[in-house]
């Protein structure tokens, strides 16, 4: 029963990969005074099932110069990785309800470096090669402050459990007690991801889609599938950090898709940051202020089990 869960949990995100990535081409073009798809089926409702028919279908190209077995697997374990981070889903029924949920999900999303560098690497082509470079750096950069929030979060609750969030947030979320740690969240889940306003690793301008560039057929639509799989993670992340962690409540998937949709809304808003002021945004800004959250957080606990100790 175990695995028919899992298959049956992988179909739906398989999908919701799907209509998610229909529902980014039809926010974008009425963003931009258009359509999007609207031909195939209501309203293009059949339009990813095309475009995976397309993708899966067409001529994968064959490099002449780097490394092929390792061109050909890195999509493979990127996707296999990024379905693994969707165990963590925290259900008592046929599910493990892990005790040491947040620390597995740091381990699996640094993992996530290695996939994007040598998925650049391999190919053996410039364009590919500054792409995974600046994915790299952006990515590590940035993974400081997210798993110094996560560690904030952990020392309010006292737990790594992934379930245990609903508990603590019976009565107030922690969107209201550290708003700023959640602002600094959403935007370092944008740059994990290499969405826009960070997505330096596939600047159309200088990169032409950056670590990618060579990947066809399957291999490009494994790395799309990954992508898209690891923003639905994300927003399933913050939502259940930040915004209740109800997962039987109707308003918690409400809660996940509204994340999905600001991001395909900041990506029609907003331009493409500088490289530089990335960096100084994250070093310069977001650390520093995570690091004084996660002192002050730590000098509260230790004062109220001070408290309680005294009592006892």
């Amino acid at each position: 029963m175990f695995f028919f869960s899992c298959l049956f949990i992988m179909i739906f995100i398989f999908l919701g990969v799907a209509f998610f990535i229909l529902l980014e081409r039809k926010v974008l073009g009425y963003i931009q005074f258009r359509k999007g798809p609207s031909k195939l089926g209501f309203f293009g409702l059949f339009q990813p099932f095309s475009d995976a028919i397309s993708l899966f279908s067409s001529e994968s190209f064959f490099i002449y110069f780097g490394n092929f077995i390792i061109y050909y697997i890195i999509p493979i374990f990127g996707l296999v990785f990024s379905c693994l981070m969707w165990l963590l889903y925290p259900m008592s029924c046929f599910f493990i309800s892990l005790n040491l949920g947040i620390l597995i999900f740091i381990c699996i999303s640094g993992l996530g470096v290695y996939f994007t560098m040598l998925a650049g690497w391999s190919s053996n082509s410039l364009y590919s090669m500054i792409g995974c470079i600046r994915a790299v750096a952006q990515s590590v950069s940035y993974e400081v402050s997210l798993f110094l929030i996560l560690l904030c979060v952990v020392l309010l609750n006292g737990y790594l459990n992934l379930s245990y969030f609903y508990l603590f947030q019976y009565y107030s979320w922690f969107f209201f007690v550290c708003f700023p740690l959640f602002l600094i969240f959403f935007s370092c889940m944008l740059a994990e991801t290499n969405r826009s306003p960070f997505d330096f690793a596939e600047g159309e301008s200088e990169l032409v889609s950056g670590f990618n560039v060579e990947y066809s057929s399957f291999s490009f639509s494994f790395i799309i599938l990954s992508e898209y799989m690891n923003i639905m993670f994300m927003s399933f992340i913050c939502s259940l950090i930040f915004m209740g962690g109800d997962f039987f409540n109707f308003f918690f998937f409400f809660s996940v898709l509204f994340l999905c949709f600001v991001f395909i809304w900041i990506r029609g808003t907003f331009p493409r940051y500088r490289y530089d002021k990335l960096m100084y945004l994250s070093w310069k800004s977001y650390l520093p202020v995570v690091l004084n959250y996660f002192i002050f957080f730590m000098f509260m606990k230790i004062l109220v089990l001070s408290i309680s100790f005294c009592n006892f």
